[in-house]
């Protein structure tokens, strides 16, 4: 069960991150336009690098052995969008909407691995012995 959550919960986050990463790609007039409230320069060089950036981490975490490096890329990604948003004033959602995005990713990835599970319990405090037992190394 906890598998298929993960599963579907990282693909969700996939679709969404590539979508945002496609239409800034493709210089879409609406991002252009949100980008230029942020405080990004009007050409649009920066949005499409911004895009190509975020669909490199979320490829890298759409696949399997690099997942959790792309969920750490991705973490710094969300992290910068936070920081712009915080810098431009934004609406108390726009500063949110990232923190979930990233909440997303990592509870996917946490649900579909089993040795992340262990590190993530132990990291809020509810270590089972079973659980510190049955660790799986991380190499």
């Amino acid at each position: 069960m906890s598998l298929w959550t993960g599963r579907t919960l990282s693909a969700l986050a996939i679709m969404f991150l590539v979508f945002d990463g496609a239409i800034k790609v493709m210089r879409h007039p609406m991002v252009l336009e949100a980008s230029a409230r942020l405080g990004f320069p009007p050409d649009g060089r920066a949005v499409v690098f911004t895009g190509a950036l975020l669909l490199a981490c979320t490829l890298l975490y759409a696949v399997p052995r690099t997942a959790i490096v792309g969920a750490v890329l991705l973490t710094g990604y969300l992290g910068g969008a936070v920081a712009t948003q915080l810098r431009a004033g934004s609406p108390a959602f726009e500063l949110v909407f990232p923190v979930i995005v990233g909440a997303v990713v990592w509870t996917g990835l946490v649900l579909q691995r089993a040795e992340l599970a262990v590190y993530a319990r132990e990291l809020v405090g509810i270590s089972h012995g079973a659980d510190a037992r049955n660790r799986v190394a991380v190499h």
